[in-house]
C-alpha cells in the first residue's frame, strides 16, 4: 500500500496517573489515521487535515491553532500561505514538543499539532495559553513528517521516500462535536458512568467523580 486510513484500538499506560484527574487521558482510546509511506507528503498531508477538520466536521477554523517545529519552515510555509492560518495562530515550538522518533535511531521527523482553542471563557488558569499544560489548547490531530533516519552518531539523513503518519483521538472528536470540555461527559462514557451509579446505587458527584471516571475508563480497556 502507498497508502492508509486507520482506526486503531490503542492500550497506552504511560499516562495512568492522569487518568481521571484530566479531561482527556486515558489508558484505552482509539486513534484515527492517515499514512503515506513515500507517496503524499507535507502539503497534502495539511491541506487534507484542514479539509477534515472544518469541512467534513464543520469545526471553525477560527477555532484552529497550529504548532510546527521550528526549523520547519516548509510545513510553516504551507499553514500561512496555502492554508491561511494567521501568523499569530502558528506557533513554533522544539524537540520535545514537535519533533518525533520511537528511539536513539531510526526513523524520525518534524511534526504539526492541531489545536482548538475551547475559550477563554471557559478556561482561565494560568496555564490555559497556546503550549501550556491547561486544557483551553487541546490538541486534536497530530502530523507526523517522517523524513530522516537518525544514526547512533545523531546524525539525520534524509529518507529516500519521506512518509506521513498522523493521529487523531476519536474521544477528543467525539467531546467536541457534542460541546463538552471532558471527554467523560460525552456519549461515549456517559452510560458507562450511569451504569456505575445504579450498581453502586451513588450517585456521581464533584467529590468522587474521579473514581467513576477511572472505573469507566478501565472498563472500556
Amino acid at each position: 500500500f502507498k497508502r492508509a486510513a486507520t482506526s486503531q484500538r490503542c492500550l497506552r499506560t504511560d499516562d495512568l496517573g492522569k487518568v481521571g484527574k484530566t479531561s482527556s487521558h486515558h489508558t484505552f482510546f482509539e486513534m484515527l489515521g492517515n499514512f503515506s509511506f513515500g507517496d503524499y507528503f507535507k502539503d497534502e498531508a495539511i491541506s487534507w487535515a484542514w479539509e477534515f477538520l472544518t469541512k467534513e466536521l464543520k469545526i471553525s477554523g477560527d477555532k484552529l491553532w497550529v504548532s510546527v517545529y521550528q526549523d520547519d519552515d516548509e510545513a510553516y510555509k504551507i499553514w500561512k500561505d496555502k492554508i491561511k492560518v494567521p501568523a499569530e495562530k502558528i506557533i513554533k515550538l522544539g524537540d520535545k514538543d514537535n519533533f518525533w522518533q520511537m528511539g536513539d535511531t531510526g526513523p524520525c521527523g518534524p511534526c504539526s499539532e492541531i489545536f482548538i482553542d475551547q475559550g477563554a471563557e471557559n478556561f482561565n488558569t494560568p496555564e490555559d495559553y497556546m503550549g501550556g499544560d491547561g486544557d483551553r489548547f487541546l490538541e486534536i490531530w497530530n502530523l507526523v513528517f517522517m523524513q530522516y533516519e537518525r544514526t547512533k552518531e545523531g546524525e539525520l539523513i534524509p529518507l529516500p521516500k519521506p512518509s506521513i503518519d498522523t493521529g487523531m483521538g476519536l474521544e477528543r472528536v467525539i467531546a467536541i462535536k457534542e460541546g463538552v470540555f471532558n471527554n467523560f461527559d460525552s456519549s461515549n462514557f456517559k452510560p458507562i458512568i450511569e451504569t456505575l451509579e445504579k450498581i453502586a446505587n451513588k450517585k456521581a458527584t464533584k467529590e468522587n467523580i474521579g473514581s467513576y471516571r477511572v472505573i469507566a475508563d478501565h472498563l472500556r480497556a
